[in-house]
């Protein structure tokens, strides 16, 4: 009830990473969020600090997850907010901040991506990427079109059209 939520607005900064877990299973990744903002001397967009966090996904949406998100892709992520801070016996205090994310999509204001429903009973995400992967196999995106008229799986986001008028 008391939780504090957040949204992040950031990059993927490493793969994501799928664990089976007695609840479920679980993703994990870390996503970089860097501060900009307008230097009215300069005239310019400039970059501020860069502030790493680390994303847990529980069940369904971090087995989406890893068939869906790459390093580098711009993501939107809305979860909860949780601080640690341990005491090591040597060194300093050690700080980090996790998100117990509830949605994550890709930043549409930087580029395309296209969405595929997972019904029941369909194979995870990472078990298509594991099959589809093999040599020999259909490419990513490549296989036919499920029972029932659905699209394909589109495994990468679709490139960005060139502004027009620039």
């Amino acid at each position: 009830m008391n939780d504090t939520m957040v949204t992040l607005v950031g990059n993927v900064a490493t793969q994501v990473e799928w664990r089976e877990s007695a609840t479920g299973g679980v993703a994990r990744f870390r996503l970089a969020v860097t501060a900009r903002r307008f230097d009215r001397a300069k005239q310019c967009w400039v970059d501020g600090a860069t502030s790493f966090y680390t994303v847990w996904a529980a069940r369904t949406l971090g087995m989406n997850l890893t068939g869906s998100v790459s390093i580098g892709e711009p993501l939107v992520v809305h979860g909860r907010l949780k601080v640690r801070d341990e005491e090591r016996k040597e060194g300093p205090r050690w700080f980090s901040a996790d998100v117990d994310a509830v949605a994550v999509g890709h930043d549409m204001s930087r580029g395309t991506t296209v969405f595929r429903r997972v019904f029941k009973g369909e194979a995870s995400p990472a078990e298509r990427a594991r099959t589809q992967g093999a040599e020999g196999a259909a490419p990513p995106g490549g296989e036919p079109a499920a029972s029932g008229g659905l699209p394909p799986v589109v495994w990468e986001s679709a490139p960005t059209a060139e502004p027009v008028g620039t």
